[in-house]
């Protein structure tokens, strides 16, 4: 069985990497596009003004570098400010860009799901009454985590770091989406993103998913993954392991 990994490009490398390190089948085929910030002029303003927030939440990894991308060389992150984090690889990527642990604000270890809901978990006992919150996302995205803690008093802006789109696929990346197709039994689709799923109906229309795996790491995506006609989808915690333990386990059963 192969693994297909359907994050960003880097992310995705970075994951193959990591599950071939541990015997697993995995080639990347990513199904977001990360292109740079809609207006690279607003990031830096958020540099300069950085201190005048409580805290700043990143939605991803992608949003985190990309933030970080636009960093002034004169800035550095203020210990004072907070640093929100829906899950382990946002947490990973803030620490390798600097921000302290100290800072970091991150959804419990255990914590069922890694999600808005569940940084929110964290951020819930402090007063937000007349501070400043700024969420580091994508261009659109989703806004449950603003309004809450608006609804706290908090007063908060979206800043777009990135835009999402599109992939457009290459010469190997199309062979594997036509592999999948051929042989869909023998593929499992790692899926952390619903777009990524409404990207993959666009590239294949026709395609047919009943024979074919999804891990999905949240129950928004897996039901995405159901919408899409994937015959079997399977819940899985966010991060490598997790995946591995999840592909080893369908392995043995195809035995």
């Amino acid at each position: 069985m192969r693994a297909i990994v359907t994050r960003p490009h880097a992310q995705a490398q970075s994951w193959v990497a990591q599950l071939k390190a541990q015997g697993i089948d995995a080639a990347a085929l990513p199904l977001i596009r990360i292109d740079p910030a809609p207006d690279p002029a607003a990031v830096q303003h958020a540099w300069h003004e950085i201190e005048s927030y409580a805290l700043l939440v990143f939605v991803s990894p992608n949003a985190v570098d990309a933030f970080f991308s636009l960093r002034p060389p004169a800035k550095h992150w203020p210990p004072a400010v907070l640093a929100g984090s829906t899950g382990p690889g946002t947490s990973a990527a803030l620490r390798e860009h600097g921000v302290p642990d100290a800072s970091l604000v991150e959804p419990a270890a255990d914590a069922r799901q890694f999600d808005s809901e569940a940084l929110w978990a964290q951020l819930a006992s402090r007063p937000w009454q007349g501070r400043a919150v700024l969420l580091v996302r994508g261009e659109g995205g989703r806004d449950w985590l603003g309004q809450t803690l608006a609804q706290a008093g908090a007063t908060v802006r979206a800043l777009a770091a990135y835009r999402r789109a599109e992939p457009v696929l290459d010469d190997t990346t199309r062979a594997l989406l036509e592999a999948a197709q051929r042989e869909p039994a023998v593929h499992a689709w790692l899926f952390s993103s619903s777009e990524a799923i409404d990207n993959l109906k666009r590239l294949a229309p026709q395609a047919q998913w009943r024979a074919s795996i999804a891990l999905t790491t949240h129950p928004r995506i897996g039901e995405s993954a159901r919408t899409a006609g994937f015959g079997t989808v399977i819940e899985i915690r966010t991060g490598v392991e997790a995946a591995v333990a999840a592909l080893r386990e369908l392995q043995s059963k195809a035995r």
